[in-house]
């Protein structure tokens, strides 16, 4: 089938949040007393749900996650969703695959209310049909139940979708939908991570995002 919705990963697939977050649950853990990682040793929470990732950090209930989560939200709100960085390379794919007429979406697990801000901050707005997130009570937070959701509200086919992104949790969301994926090495991801997840493809650059939905209607096409 022709390739004609592409589905984009937010953090580590379109913008680079690696200091924002992090001084944002450490923060958290500050506020909560407990030991404080380096932000190396907190890159493995950039991308799933973050309420899973303080209870592995704090080896707690749902009840002190969602307390962890709510003192995150307290510096990200101010500061921490805007220490970010939009990774080289991707404005110049997007514009690419626009005049490709490929339809566009945003698709995170973050709640919506700071991905429409952050796509917004970073002038990305124009590019996509739209932005879809999860809400802050946690509703939507898997990455396979925001896959369908978004599929049915636009009314396209899973066989003429691609999902990208740079986590195993992308890539397994768009297995439980029937949708092709496209894990990218270059965000918070490995390779072994991906491969592991069963990836379709696997790129290096945002460039290779071109190439595989390019090649793959070229293929599509070329079959009578």
């Amino acid at each position: 089938m022709t390739i004609k919705n592409i589905l984009f990963d937010l953090d580590g697939t379109l913008t680079d949040p690696k200091e924002g977050i992090t001084r944002s649950i450490q923060y958290a853990l500050k506020k909560l007393g407990k030991a404080v990682p380096t932000i190396e040793d907190l890159l493995w929470c950039i991308g799933p749900p973050l309420k899973g990732s303080f209870k592995t950090i704090l080896q707690s209930n749902d009840d002190t996650a969602e307390t962890a989560l709510s003192f995150y939200r307290e510096y990200y709100i101010k500061k921490g969703k805007f220490e970010n960085g939009i990774y080289s390379g991707i404005e110049k794919v997007l514009e690419k695959l626009n005049k490709k007429k490929f339809n566009l979406f945003v698709v995170t697990s973050k709640p919506y209310v700071f991905a429409i801000e952050i796509v917004t901050h970073f002038s990305l707005l124009s590019f996509f049909k739209r932005v879809y997130g999860s809400e802050l009570d946690g509703k939507l937070v898997d990455k396979g139940e925001l896959i369908a959701y978004t599929l049915k509200n636009e009314s396209v086919l899973a066989n003429n979708t691609i999902m990208v992104g740079d986590r195993g949790h992308d890539i397994v969301g768009a297995k439980k939908n029937g949708v092709m994926s496209v894990g990218v090495t270059y965000g918070y991801g490995t390779k072994e991570e991906l491969m592991k997840s069963n990836a379709d493809f696997i790129v290096d650059s945002p460039e290779g995002i071109f190439e595989v939905a390019m090649k793959q209607n070229q293929k599509s096409h070329n079959v009578y």
